[in-house]
């Protein structure tokens, strides 16, 4: 049985390696879909709150990634 825990962890870890990163891509998802659907956002303008927030989250992460490996 731990061999398949192993395996599954390791198929989730090539998928997800930082956690924070993707719940935060995934809450990110949610609320602009819910600004569009809900608040009739353009979908337009929820295309470029997006994409802006994914670059800030990504930028965020690979910022905290150097931060933990120059110790």
């Amino acid at each position: 049985m731990s061999v398949i825990r192993l395996v599954f962890k390791e198929l989730i870890g090539m998928f997800v390696d930082d956690g924070s990163l993707a719940l935060l891509a995934l809450i990110l998802i949610a609320l602009i879909a819910a600004a569009v659907k809900l608040l009739a956002l353009s979908p337009l303008v929820g295309g470029v709150l997006l994409l802006a927030g994914c670059l800030a989250i990504l930028v965020e992460s690979t910022g905290r990634a150097a931060r933990g490996k120059a110790r």
